[in-house]
């Protein structure tokens, strides 16, 4: 990857994240350029080609899948939902629900589909029964944690073709030099598989910094959130994680009086598949808490 085209990538990925963290602000091309240090007339053209997809499409996608998430695992009125993700009438919301997901937001919400396509390429829909994970003891803690500083490099993609990115930041000579018994590999994974299109989904690959390392070139500093976070051990392969957030978002949380946080989940490694066998794999999902 040449000089440049890194240099734009790391611009694109702070608008992306400056919007994830205002998409309930109004926000503006003028503002948004500004974010990514890009001239308002060419920042459009800029954005849709390294993302592919049009700004205002990408906005509209993302809280879209919001408003998916919350029908499937809230209790919120289809019209507050509605309200939630910018629109001001139920029938323009259920217009665009439609588009998007293939069925209206009612019947969304009563199927639990989850998001696929068949060969054609046209919507999907299955019914999704959320299971228990066999072998986890399901057991789940509260714990409050102090905000993190991480080095990290966006994923864009399934979750399971990360590796990619993971080798990339941790072979860097720069980041290798920090890594140490005390360092955390982090996953902050922004959006769910029954939602959102394999090839969109996010994932931010960090490992903990200190203050002093400069971002090598490919890769950004950000602060995870500090607070109040639910807490659930995974043991075994990478596989079985996203069944523990169908129980864990379907489930548990429901019955628990507590509501997560609109900010992505976090997946903290505790071990490595290059140091154990995948069965012996440790994961903390940490899920934040209003």
């Amino acid at each position: 990857m040449s000089d440049a085209r890194a240099y734009y990538e790391e611009r694109i990925i702070r608008v992306q994240m400056f919007i994830q963290d205002h998409l309930d602000d109004p926000m503006t091309l003028e503002e948004l350029a500004k974010v990514a240090c890009f001239s308002p007339f060419h920042f459009h053209r800029i954005f849709t080609a390294m993302t592919g997809e049009p700004l205002k499409e990408y906005i509209r996608r993302l809280l879209l899948e919001r408003a998916a998430h919350e029908l499937r695992y809230s209790s919120q009125p289809v019209v507050q939902v509605a309200l939630n993700a910018g629109y001001q009438t139920h029938e323009a919301f259920t217009r665009a629900f439609r588009n998007m997901f293939g069925v209206p937001p009612r019947q969304y919400r009563t199927e639990l589909p989850s998001r696929a396509r068949n060969k054609a390429g046209s919507p999907q829909v299955f019914n999704l029964r959320i299971l228990k994970p066999k072998g986890d003891a399901m057991d789940i803690r509260i714990e409050e944690f102090p905000p993190l500083d991480v080095v990290f490099i966006r994923h864009t993609g399934p979750y399971e073709e990360c590796g990619i990115a993971w080798e990339k930041l941790c072979s860097h000579p720069d980041v290798a030099k920090e890594l140490g018994p005390e360092t955390q590999a982090i996953g902050i994974c922004y959006d769910d598989p029954d939602i959102t299109e394999a090839d969109k989904i996010r994932m931010d690959v960090c490992v903990t910094a200190p203050p002093s390392l400069s971002p090598p070139e490919g890769m950004e500093k950000q602060t995870i959130k500090g607070g109040e976070y639910a807490v659930l051990t995974h043991h075994g392969p990478y596989e079985g994680l996203h069944d523990c957030y169908r129980w864990l978002f379907g489930e548990w949380l429901p019955s628990s009086g507590r509501e997560a946080n609109y900010a992505p989940s976090l997946e903290v490694y505790v071990n490595s598949p290059e140091e154990v066998a995948p069965q012996d794999l440790i994961t903390e999902i940490r899920v934040p808490l209003k």
